[in-house]
This record gives C-alpha cells, structure tokens and sequence, in this order.
C-alpha cells in the first residue's frame, strides 16, 4: 500500500469526507482493546509500535533496543507478527532456511540481529521464546493488539511526518486517535533530522504535552552504516518498498551517489523475477549499480542476491541516556 498524499497534509475535502469511516476505524481498535485480555509475562516486555500506519522506523528501534540489551548481559527475543508472511503457529525464525514469503522480511532482518519468534498470536510467541530462554521480550508493532501486558509501551513516529492530518484510516494515516493512543505510551522515539524535529516539536509538541503531560520524546535519527563503501559518484538505480522510499533515496544521495533512477514500490512489494529481470536490465543499461535497503534485501530472489548491493543505516539518539535507564529499571522494579 501507498500512502496517500492527504494524509499528510492540513485537512482537506478527501479527509473529511472520509472522516466517518475513520470514526468507525477508530471505534474499531478501542473495542478491540476494550476486548482484549492482556496476558502478563513473567519477564519485561518492550512494546514498539506507532500509532501511524505505514513506516515510521521500529525496525530500527527493535535493532537498538536489542543491541543495548545484549551489552546489558540479557537475552532479548523479538516477537512479530511476520506481516507479510504465511507462517501462522509460533515459530524462531531461522534466517539461513526461512524465507520472508513465510515469514515476513523484518522478522528475517531482525534474525540478524537478535532471535525471533513469528507468530499471529503474540502472546503464544512470547511464551515460545521464554521457554527458549529470553528474559526481555521486545514486541514488534503491537501496540494495538491487546494480547499481552507491556512494562515500557513506545510510539515510534516519523518527525518529518508527525501524525500526519490527525485523522484515522481512511482519513489520514492514524490506527487510533492521538487522544486514545498517548496516554498508553511511556515513551515516544521521533526519528528524522534537527529540520524534521523542530518542526515535529512545532506542529505536535504541545499537543503531546497537553494528551499527556509527563511522556518523554526521545529524539533520534537513522545514520548509513559505515561500511567502507565510497558511494560519491557512484552511478545507481535505486528502489525501495518501504514506509517512505524517498527517505532512502535521499540518504544515498546525501552520501554522493548519482542517482541515475529511483523506484518507489509499495511497502513489502514482492520482488518478483520479472521485476528485478528488468530492473537489473536498466541498470546495466545505464551502467548503474541497483540499490536496496536492508528490508527489501531480506525479499531478494536468491539469484539476485549478489547483483543488489545495500545501504544499512543504523538509529542514533541524540542523548540515549534516559532510554537506556529505563531499560535498566525493567530488571530493577
């Protein structure tokens, strides 16, 4: 899916025409958490969601939290869903059989990182990976789903977005209104440049503050890896099927390459054979390397795999000490 140019922009006829269903989408996630009977666990559990549908950057945060984790000497598990995979009962995802048709391409990046569990029922993974030994359990976008209790509930969200018009799906890009949703949260991760947070500050900050008073914004941003690679002048024919393709873009042009051509797909686009045949072609053609993200790497057809070269880019906070404390009093409570 690609997400409409109205959602982010001040409110306009498509939106408030759309409003009543997006009062209905509304209505729909609070009875569905009204509903719900919360399982609580017998380690933490680290819940990473927004309140945005679409990409806002948690899995770059599960990665982090994860990292700083494993540095702490504990044992992190990820539970996902696996959206975009078939795979149903609980399952650890094993990146060297699995593949994302199964069970999702995040799931397969994150193995890289920090083990999984797919599952649709989340609260039946998170038991499959305490039996399995984590003692944190860090839930990836689940913060609508009422399956299980959460010790540090975070709403990640695109600064250069905010909350777009403020209006549900189909309205705008909200799962649940900002006036239900923050009060849930104790934490919120902005992600995006000094530029995108001052105005994310602008547009949102006192709204925030005024929904909830004492919930703090962490502000951070997603930096390349530095991996050796010299991207100035490299010609490149680069596509992506994230949140927000033209982010990945920008980066690689930021880092000097010559982007000869750029390929928005939608978010967890299939690659299929035809797809990268002819996107290899025109590269070549053109004498350019194609360029992907991580995310999309993980979709690769394994004959591509060594024609695709990919850009990781890594979450840096700006002051990541708070963060890291409350993560410390998760074992200390």
């Amino acid at each position: 899916m690609r997400t409409p140019d109205f959602w982010s922009q001040p409110l306009g006829l498509k939106a408030r025409v759309l409003s009543p269903l997006g009062a209905l989408y509304a209505l729909a996630t609070a009875r569905r958490l009204a509903r719900g009977h919360p399982k609580s666990l017998p380690v933490p559990t680290i819940c990473v969601g927004n309140l945005n549908a679409g990409g806002t950057g948690k899995t770059p945060v599960c990665i982090w939290l994860a990292s700083e984790l494993q540095a702490m000497g504990h044992t992190p598990y990820i539970v996902s869903r696996g959206y975009g995979g078939t795979q149903i009962d609980p399952l650890r995802v094993d990146e060297r059989k699995h593949t994302a048709e199964r069970i999702g391409d995040e799931p397969l990046l994150l193995s890289a990182f920090a083990p999984v569990i797919v599952a649709r029922d989340r609260a039946a993974g998170a038991e499959l990976a305490i039996a399995q030994g984590a003692d944190v359990i860090i839930l990836d976008d689940g913060f609508q789903n009422p399956a299980l209790d959460t010790d540090l509930p975070i709403i990640v969200v695109d600064a250069n977005v905010g909350f777009g018009n403020g209006c549900c799906i189909p309205a705008g890009p909200l799962r649940e209104p900002i006036t239900a949703g923050l009060p849930r949260a104790a934490q919120i991760i902005a992600i995006g440049d000094e530029a995108a947070q001052s105005s994310f500050d602008a547009a949102w900050g006192a709204k925030i503050h005024e929904i909830a008073p004492n919930l703090p914004i962490a502000q951070a941003s997603l930096a390349p890896l530095q991996t050796g690679m010299d991207w100035q002048d490299m010609p490149v024919f680069a596509f992506a099927g994230i949140g927000r393709p033209e982010k990945f873009f920008l980066t690689l042009k930021n880092l000097g390459a010559d982007l000869i051509h750029t390929e928005a797909l939608a978010d967890h686009q299939a690659l299929s054979d035809r797809l990268m045949s002819r996107l290899l072609s025109d590269a070549k053609s053109h004498g350019a390397q194609l360029v992907t993200t991580e995310k999309d790497a993980a979709r690769l057809p394994q004959k591509y795999r060594q024609k695709v070269l990919t850009l990781p880019v890594r979450l840096q906070f700006k002051d990541p000490i708070p963060l890291k404390q409350s993560l410390i009093s998760l074992f200390n409570s």
